[in-house]
């Protein structure tokens, strides 16, 4: 039997604008677009024209931007959106082969809704949903939810540990083929297919069953973010697309080849993570016109944004004190996304950045590879990346949209299948098959070793 090629996975990450903190106000982009379902339609439609494995949608449960008062937050024009989960059953039914991911909290949901709600968006789509797992970082979140502010770091992933040994547990509650609806017998499933988790733990007292039956790929494909000590153990564990943020091509080999080693030692089969970093590319037909495209973006962006979004991306430490033009000090530590915080103090130290230098250089990938020229320059970074094992394909953050989709996909997709590095038609029905990784076995995840967390 012959080998199967390594190809390339691709993830659409797409905010209605469009990536840049910007977009909104770009002339091409469509500023309302986070409440018109036709525009997610479309991006849609070109991410299948285009073989993406999937189509992945933020979210958070508040508006997360920082800000002081009502004239500062009109200056952000991008938090507005659907109710994800929502959103993907309403696009479940105009696609047929592309993944349908979103973002759903731990902190800020019982087990029992988010396994039901995945399973059925699951039923709905024919096998082609995924969850991708947050803790959520902000005390915007928590006031919405009876708190003065968030749990600390550590306290949030010990819930959502067991909040995974809930949610697997219940997706468990039948076997495949439990339902056979047998009028003649009387006997609508059989009673040896039923499995009643009755889990009983620090944070959860939840009986079940499941009142969705198992769901054709079984288990949503898990996703996850975190990138601190915690969220990689936390990867390592369940995760089988990890989304992450790496600067450079050493930064990325890095951290694959440790999330892949932590996997192992959790006794999983390394191959069925897929490790996708976010890319933020500004493609033109010449590199000066890529620049020209991103210098038009940069040139719309306010410095009440800009110093924002820095805020934000530093765990909402307090920055409004800071010289904005001499370097970031030391910072103290977070309870935010201490991962991020990391990266954006790593990059202002090793650019020699200034406060201001620094908010400009993250208003498009906010952390994340930029990569600014033509689309051969962006299929060289991405099979630098890919050939050189850090990375199993990408996350792609079109800056403006639906402009920057469309290039990508028009002019990127092409030459990465010309270059053998793409599908050129997708291999399944579902997001499992086209993403390579295995449908999990009833009571699969429990015959893991339990995450206890790297400390």
């Amino acid at each position: 039997m012959g080998v199967t090629r390594r190809t390339l996975r691709l993830g659409a990450f797409l905010l209605a604008p469009g990536y840049h903190v910007a977009s909104w106000r770009h002339p091409t982009a469509r500023a309302n677009g986070g409440l018109d379902f036709a525009h997610y339609r479309e991006l849609l439609h070109t991410a299948e024209r285009g073989k993406f494995d999937m189509f992945f949608v933020a979210d958070g449960v508040g508006i997360r931007t920082p800000y002081n008062n009502a004239d500062e937050l009109s200056r952000w024009g991008r938090f507005l959106q659907f109710d994800p989960l929502t959103l993907l059953s309403a696009l479940a039914v105009h696609t047929t082969h592309i993944g349908l991911a979103a973002t759903a909290s731990t902190t800020y949901n019982e087990p029992f809704h988010i396994a039901r709600k995945f399973a059925s968006i699951d039923h709905l789509s024919a096998g082609r949903s995924a969850w991708n797992i947050v803790t959520s970082v902000t005390d915007a979140e928590a006031k919405n939810f009876n708190r003065d502010s968030q749990p600390d770091h550590a306290s949030r992933y010990h819930r959502a540990r067991e909040f995974m040994e809930v949610v697997t547990g219940l997706w468990d509650s039948w076997d495949d083929d439990a339902f056979g609806y047998d009028k003649e017998s009387g006997r609508y499933f059989d009673p040896e297919g039923l499995h009643v988790l009755d889990h009983k733990g620090e944070h959860f007292s939840v009986r079940g069953p499941l009142n969705v039956a198992r769901s054709p790929q079984g288990y949503p494909v898990l996703i996850q973010a975190g990138a601190s000590a915690d969220g990689q153990d936390f990867a390592a564990r369940w995760a089988e697309v990890v989304f992450t943020a790496a600067q450079t091509l050493d930064e990325g080999r890095t951290f694959y080849r440790g999330i892949k080693q932590q996997a192992a030692a959790y006794g999983r089969d390394a191959d069925q993570m897929k490790v996708m970093p976010g890319l933020f590319p500004v493609i033109g037909r010449t590199r000066a016109e890529a620049e020209d495209k991103y210098a038009v973006l940069q040139e719309l962006v306010d410095p009440v944004v800009g110093l924002g979004l820095l805020t934000q991306l530093l765990g909402d430490i307090d920055i409004s004190g800071f010289p904005l033009d001499e370097p970031l000090p030391e910072l103290p530590p977070t309870q935010g996304s201490t991962s991020r915080q990391q990266l954006v103090y790593d990059k202002a130290r090793r650019e020699g950045l200034t406060v201001r230098e620094l908010y400009q250089s993250l208003t498009g990938g906010r952390g994340h590879r930029v990569v600014i020229g033509t689309p051969q320059d962006v299929a060289d970074l991405m099979e630098e990346w890919f050939t050189g094992e850090a990375a199993d394909g990408f996350n792609v953050m079109p800056p403006v949209l639906p402009e920057g989709l469309d290039d990508f996909v028009d002019l990127v997709v092409p030459e990465l299948q010309r270059r053998g590095l793409f599908r050129t038609e997708y291999e399944s029905t579902t997001l499992r098959g086209n993403l390579g990784i295995d449908r999990p076995a009833r009571g699969a995840a429990a015959e893991l070793p339990l995450s206890t967390g790297p400390f």
